[in-house]
């Protein structure tokens, strides 16, 4: 049986994003090495550290290293009101240019709620330098 859902946690914030975070996704998502959470309300960052285990035999950081981050940023931004989605519907990324040669800052932005659903945008920069890698729109559903 699962533990309960930390509900002290909600809404979400920089005391208690790791207690939540530890209990909401699944190892192999913590995996990807996520950390340096910040969280407002409406927006959560956190530092994706670049790893040879999350790499194409390119030295890129594949799509799907991104695609996950940016979902699971996004989600925790969501938790940082009252209202906790059921899950994302919906997932939209432009990649811009190759993910090499640095750490990146993921950093999700709820744009809006409706009756059933919420939106976010979110951002993959590089770390060192804020150049653009990756943007992505997503939806909730509540």
């Amino acid at each position: 049986m699962a533990p309960p859902v930390p509900m002290h946690c909600i809404p979400l914030t920089d005391a208690t994003v790791h207690e939540f975070y530890d209990y909401l996704f699944a190892p192999w998502v913590k995996g990807l090495g996520k950390r340096d959470f910040s969280v407002r309300t409406g927006e959560v960052s956190a530092l994706l550290p670049q790893s040879d285990v999350l790499k194409f035999s390119s030295g890129a950081v594949c799509g799907q290293v991104i695609m996950a981050a940016i979902d699971t940023v996004a989600s925790l931004a969501m938790a940082t009101t009252d209202r906790i989605p059921k899950g994302t519907v919906y997932q939209h990324t432009h990649f811009l240019r190759p993910a090499v040669n640095d750490d990146f800052r993921v950093l999700a932005t709820v744009l809006r709620f409706g009756k059933a659903s919420a939106f976010a945008q979110a951002r993959v920069t590089f770390a060192s330098s804020g150049e653009l890698v990756a943007h992505a729109s997503l939806e909730f559903a509540f």
